[in-house]
């Protein structure tokens, strides 16, 4: 009999895998899928409970070829595929088809599921195998075919009203439509002025300070022109500023936990000005292994597919043990911290970490390449402040009376920095500070009177609502309930590649063609385009994965209302195809 085979779908874990497992197994990579429904025709029978055609997708047969040598014989397959529904999938057609060859001669499949690739993790996974997971394989067959029957029926509409190669998605049609609404929103916005006035205070010590107008006889203060401002100014040149009320208050600034799919794309994007894309091959390549040195290849990182925060019992007082030698005692708390899972969250992986806190960045650098690198620090950093104290800061307020007039200075001192000596979140453009800050406020006591250097009106206008970043945009469909934070990068690059919206800047445009486009969706498939509806769908898909529903009961669901839709479509959809799109 010949060696167990564990099968993979990558070279670089295959190679790890064989480190870790020694000379007594035999490991081989699928690269991906090895079958999938044809490209050429819609290959689900709709009439008959939507049972898909697979077939061998062109030049996977050579490696089929070479997973059935290696099976022959082999008493055990272990089916490694990446721990979700994607990897399911693969495990399950890899199993078909080896069934299949060998029929009752057929070595015993298993599934392992490695969330992180270290010597510990794999060999405890290959002690313990699993069974392949129907549910989770036939929730992803319920998506693959959901999408198909999106695309290919609605696509060669698309080909004959418009022109040819344009595609329509479930879920990337949707994406194409928030940018869209969002430019009409910042076409239609009508800005709208107002004024602040700044005063630079003095008092009986330094420093100099500024407070910000914000009551006028106990009113919210709202200038809307000019001449309000003038008026206003005049009249505080005039008053006396007497510093009226001193508020002091200590105030924590809690760490966030470490990273789930999205938050590393948006994070990534923020700070590093990643795409989704680029930021999710580089986390790949981190959680399959990179040779670090002496020690061989190590999964840096775990399995970076995942919405949960959750973080093993070993991994957190690993890293107290860390941030307490460290950084000291002083920054860790007395009880791990611990943090919830939102709503409706998959908890079958931890939150995105590394395997190990004792490769802190320094130690690995040499050994990675620029933009691994990056990513690997925000990850680890992440991670580690996720663990420590808050951060503690005084915050001190001063309100100054002037005549009828109140004016506000704020300002903060750190005490404690805390986890934010090692990792700060990032925010998104519009997460804009609502007051102004100072640095410090000097030592005043009540009831000093201020000295006037200056009074700045400043004119604004109220703000557009911003374009879309990738950021934002991620943060947007995981808002929403549009699609899953594993398809977010190719969501965004196929948009892109479809000419329906472009990138200036790092910021989102509807092309024209977009436009079209999405009007004539919107316009004639109402219900695939609503934001609620895609989002109900992917509700389904996860009751399916759980078990409390049928996929092809979910199909069919959707097909009845869609078809006739689809009829009514190719009758009333407008031919544009005469007209030059540009």
């Amino acid at each position: 009999m010949t060696k167990p085979l564990i099968i993979v779908e990558s070279p670089t874990k295959a190679k790890a895998i064989k480190k870790y497992m020694g000379s007594g197994f035999q490991v081989k990579a699928s690269v991906g899928h090895v079958k999938d429904l044809p490209v050429s025709k819609l290959g689900v029978d709709v009439e008959n409970h939507f049972e898909p055609t697979y077939q061998i997708i062109k030049g996977k047969k050579k490696i089929l070829d070479e997973i059935f040598a290696a099976a022959k014989g082999s008493g055990s397959v272990y089916l490694a595929t990446d721990p979700d529904r994607e990897g399911e999938a693969i495990a399950w057609h890899l199993a078909e088809e080896i069934k299949g060859k060998y029929k009752k001669k057929s070595p015993e499949i298993h599934r392992v599921l490695f969330h992180e690739i270290t010597p510990k993790a794999v060999k405890e996974a290959i002690a313990k195998p699993l069974k392949l997971d129907k549910k989770l394989f036939e929730a992803q067959q319920a998506r693959r075919i959901l999408d198909r029957l999106v695309g290919y029926k609605i696509s060669p509409i698309l080909w004959n009203k418009v022109q040819r190669g344009l595609s329509a998605g479930r879920v990337q049609s949707v994406a194409v439509r928030i940018i869209c609404e969002r430019e009409a929103a910042i076409k239609a916005f009508v800005p709208k002025e107002y004024w602040s006035i700044i005063a630079n205070l003095e008092g009986s010590k330094e420093p100099v300070f500024e407070a910000k107008l914000i009551e006028s006889e106990g009113k919210k203060i709202d200038i809307g022109n000019k001449g309000d401002a003038q008026r206003a100014v005049k009249s505080l040149e005039k008053a006396d500023f007497i510093l009226s009320k001193i508020t002091k208050q200590e105030r924590k600034r809690h760490p966030v936990p470490p990273f789930t799919t999205s938050k590393l794309q948006q994070e990534a994007a923020r700070k590093l000005g990643f795409s989704a894309k680029k930021t999710m091959m580089f986390a790949q390549q981190l959680y399959e292994g990179m040779e670090i040195g002496d020690d061989g290849i190590v999964g840096l990182i775990t399995y970076m597919r995942t919405d949960s925060v959750r973080v093993s019992d070993s991994a957190v007082q690993e890293v107290r043990n860390y941030i307490a030698e460290k950084y000291g005692s002083e920054t860790l708390p007395e009880q791990p911290n611990y943090y919830k899972n939102k709503k409706g969250a998959q908890d079958a992986h931890e939150a995105v970490r590394p395997t190990n806190i004792n490769y802190p960045p320094e130690y690995v650098k040499s050994f990675l390449d620029k933009d691994q690198f990056r990513l690997y620090e925000l990850i680890w950093k992440r991670f580690a402040a996720s663990q420590m104290n808050s951060a503690v800061y005084d915050q001190t307020i001063f309100d100054i009376n002037a005549d009828k007039f109140l004016l506000r200075a704020t300002g903060q001192v750190m005490k404690f920095a805390g986890f934010m000596s090692v990792y700060l979140e990032g925010i998104d453009e519009e997460a804009e500070k609502d007051e102004e800050e100072n640095p410090t406020l000097p030592l005043l006591a009540e009831g000093e009177k201020l000295k006037l250097n200056s009074l700045a009106p400043n004119q604004h206008f109220t703000q557009p609502p911003p374009r879309f970043t990738e950021a934002s945009l991620v943060k947007e469909l995981e808002e929403q309930g549009i699609g899953r934070p594993s398809t977010y990068a190719s969501i965004m690059s196929t948009i892109q590649e479809k000419d329906y919206v472009k990138k200036e800047q790092g910021k989102f445009f509807p092309t024209r063609l977009g436009d079209i486009v999405n009007e004539l969706l919107v316009q004639n498939f109402p219900e695939i385009l609503d934001v609620k509806f895609t989002a109900q769908m992917e509700e389904e898909l996860d009751e399916v994965e759980e078990g409390n529903r049928k996929w092809n009961s979910a199909l069919d669901d959707f097909y009845g209302p869609f078809s006739k839709t689809l009829a009514r479509a190719e009758k009333q959809m407008k031919n544009l195809k005469a007209q030059a799109i540009s």
